[in-house]
C-alpha cells in the first residue's frame, strides 16, 4: 500500500542513466485506487469483488485486477465458504476477500501519524478536554449500535460480554471471552481484543482507551477493569468483567489469561 514515507510506487525506479535527472514522482492514481480497494476489504471483509465494485465505483473486472496485486502483496487473502445453491446440487466455493495482518498493519501505518497530528492540533486549539470529548463521541456511536445485541442476552454479565465480543469482532476487533474461575467458581469473564484500530495513537492519547472502558461498563451493567492494553505493549487488550456489579478483581486474577497466539471465538 502507499505510505507517507515517499517510497516509489511498485514497479518504478529512479532514472539512473548518466547525465539524466531523476523523473518527478507524483501520486500514482492506480496505487491510490488500490489503497481504496484494500481499505474496503479491511472494513467489509469477507466481501466479494462485486460488492467491492459497488463500494468503490469500479467495474468488477477492475476490482479483480487490484485484488490480484493485493493478494500478491499479502495484504488481502481469499476466504472460502460454500455458497448455498438451490435444489440438491453441491455447493460451490464463494470467492470472498478478507484483510491480512499485513494489510491491517499497512493501513495503520498510513494513517497513525495523521490521526495523532490531528489530536495534537485539537489539544492545542481546544484544550486537553477536547480529546476526551472526541473519544466519548467516538465510542457513543459504537455503544448505540452494540446496545440491542448486548441487551438481548439478558442480565448475566458473562452472556452480555459474549454478545459484546461478537459485536466487536464484527467491527474487526478480533474479540473473544474467557471465563475466570477461582476454586471452581466463576468470578468473572475476561474480554479479550486481539486488534485495535487506534492502538498506536492510544499510546499518546490514553483518553481513547478510557472512554472505551467506560462504554463497556455501561453496556455490560457492571464496573469493568482494564488489565492489559495493546497500546501499552501487551499482545491483547484484556478487560475484567465481574459476575456481580462492583465486585473487585481478585488479586490472583489480575493477570490476563487472553492469548494472542491462538484463535479464539466469542
Amino acid at each position: 500500500m502507499a505510505s507517507s514515507t515517499g517510497s516509489l510506487p511498485a514497479g518504478t525506479a529512479p532514472d539512473s542513466r548518466s547525465g539524466s535527472e531523476p523523473a518527478a514522482i507524483g501520486p500514482d492514481p492506480e496505487q491510490c485506487t488500490r489503497d481504496r480497494v484494500c481499505r474496503e476489504v479491511l472494513a467489509r471483509g469477507p466481501v466479494t469483488a462485486g460488492e467491492l465494485a459497488t463500494a468503490v465505483g469500479l467495474t468488477p473486472a477492475a476490482v479483480r485486477r487490484h485484488l490480484d496485486v493485493l493478494l500478491a502483496q499479502d495484504l488481502v487473502a481469499v476466504w472460502e465458504a460454500l455458497a448455498q445453491t438451490r435444489g440438491r446440487g453441491r455447493g460451490r466455493p464463494a470467492r470472498r476477500f478478507i484483510g491480512t495482518d499485513a494489510g491491517h498493519a499497512a493501513l495503520s501505518a498510513t494513517y497513525d501519524d495523521l490521526a495523532a497530528s490531528a489530536l495534537r492540533y485539537l489539544t492545542r486549539v481546544a484544550g486537553d478536554g477536547a480529546v476526551r470529548r472526541f473519544a466519548d463521541e467516538r465510542v457513543a456511536e459504537l455503544e448505540l449500535r452494540y446496545r440491542p445485541m448486548v441487551d438481548s442476552m439478558g442480565r448475566q454479565s458473562a452472556s452480555r460480554a459474549q454478545a459484546l465480543a461478537a459485536a466487536l469482532s464484527g467491527d474487526g476487533y478480533a474479540a473473544s471471552t474467557r471465563p475466570l474461575e477461582v476454586a471452581g467458581t466463576q468470578v468473572g469473564t475476561q474480554l479479550c481484543q486481539g486488534h485495535c484500530p487506534v492502538q498506536h495513537v492510544a499510546r499518546e492519547f490514553p483518553q481513547l482507551c478510557e472512554a472505551e472502558t467506560e462504554a463497556f461498563s455501561r453496556l455490560l451493567g457492571v464496573h469493568v477493569q482494564r488489565l492489559a492494553t495493546l497500546a501499552h505493549g501487551e499482545h491483547v487488550c484484556t478487560t475484567h468483567v465481574p459476575v456481580q456489579p462492583n465486585l473487585p478483581v481478585p488479586d490472583h486474577a489480575r493477570q490476563s489469561t487472553c492469548r494472542g497466539d491462538e484463535e479464539m471465538t466469542p
